[in-house]
């Protein structure tokens, strides 16, 4: 073999090698892609195994508290449509009877049955248990609890009366632990049942204004991962739902005493429509999931602020991993945003303060 030979076979074996190296990035990525989607098929095809079985309303007994106005009445509306026999309960017996007439429109066959209860959820709990016995003696066992009852009172820390913190934890918070504690005996005995808090997107993130009502609406989270926890062995399922700001009588009364902040705040995500958010909490709580989100900025929210809370299927665990870390760079500039806007306040606030100084 020729010297030039013998050079060129060298070179040969010297790009053979080394493409391969070249190449091997390239096959590497190849191979990590097929695994992804090897995987997430795989997950869409056990997710339905493991996600619980959807609760037919048809027939079902459903409990709402804070059912006689805003999303608790369109919540009722849409099980009521559904063929469910519904229970509201709520303070005001004039409204709760005006709500009744609201849902019969809506039946579906003449066996369904509205029943009204007037008590207040928050006050004593016993009360709450003679009257959730007395619905499920009229009506059968509860099938889907919805604690729905609450209140928003909105205003600066240093302003708020100290009463108002204890006044809308009993509401917020024990207007649910009581309802809840009347039913999942019964629950457990059946090995079956549905329970949704409606919480709010204010007790997923702390904003100007809410130093009183996002600690009662957070509270709510920390009872259901917990509950939730203790009641899956028995074919129970817990969600928590995180409606936006929405347009009902609540939010009217809120929106007198609110401060410019919060308003500010508020209006950067818009207002929804009851029956918009009923809808998708329903299917949400038949569907079994833990969390209920509305729009593109609760989905958002939700994912953010997953934590360790449950999920209904591996695919909702998934896509929350890889969502992660665009929302949180995307909920930086929000928090950024809603910082400016309450040193502009601030500013604007201490101007007059600072003109009458200098005079």
């Amino acid at each position: 073999m020729s010297s030039e030979e013998g050079l060129s076979s060298t070179i040969t074996d010297w790009l053979f090698i080394n493409s391969w190296w070249l190449l091997l990035p390239f096959i590497m990525l190849l191979v990590v892609a097929a695994f992804i989607v090897a995987f997430v098929l795989l997950l869409y095809m056990i997710s339905p195994l493991i996600s619980p079985k959807p609760l037919k309303l048809n027939g079902a007994h459903v409990v709402v508290t804070g059912g006689s106005s805003g999303i608790g009445k369109c919540i009722a509306v849409e099980c009521y449509r559904q063929g469910a026999f519904i229970t509201l309960v709520a303070r005001d017996e004039a409204k709760l009877l005006q709500a009744k007439k609201e849902l019969e429109k809506f039946a579906i066959n003449d066996k369904q049955v509205v029943l009204c209860i007037s008590v207040d959820v928050s006050s004593d709990y016993s009360q709450v248990e003679s009257v959730i016995k007395q619905a499920q003696e009229k009506l059968g066992p509860v099938d889907m609890l919805v604690n729905c009852a609450g209140l928003s009172v909105s205003g600066k820390f240093e302003d708020m009366e100290v009463d108002r913190f204890k006044k809308l934890m009993e509401v917020n918070y024990l207007g649910s632990v009581y309802p809840t504690r009347a039913v999942i005996t019964t629950m457990k005995e059946r090995r079956m049942g549905r329970i949704m808090f409606v919480s709010s997107q204010a007790g997923q993130i702390g904003l100007f204004g809410y130093t009183a009502y996002s600690p009662s609406k957070f509270a709510l989270r920390g009872l259901a991962e917990s509950l939730q926890m203790e009641i899956k062995p028995y074919n129970i399922y817990v969600t928590v739902a995180y409606p936006p700001d929405t347009d009902t009588p609540g939010l009217a009364e809120e929106n007198k005493t609110k401060p410019l902040e919060t308003k500010l705040i508020s209006e950067t995500s818009g207002v929804c429509q009851p029956d918009q958010v009923a809808k998708i909490i329903v299917r949400d709580a038949v569907q079994g999931n833990f969390n209920s989100s509305v729009g593109p900025d609760g989905y958002m929210l939700s994912a953010l602020t997953c934590g360790m809370s449950p999920v209904t299927s591996i695919t909702e665990g998934l896509q929350q991993i890889v969502t992660m870390g665009l929302f949180r760079t995307i909920a930086l500039f929000y928090l950024g945003s809603f910082d400016s806007i309450v040193r502009r306040c601030m500013i604007q606030r201490e101007q007059p303060k600072v003109a009458d100084k200098r005079e």
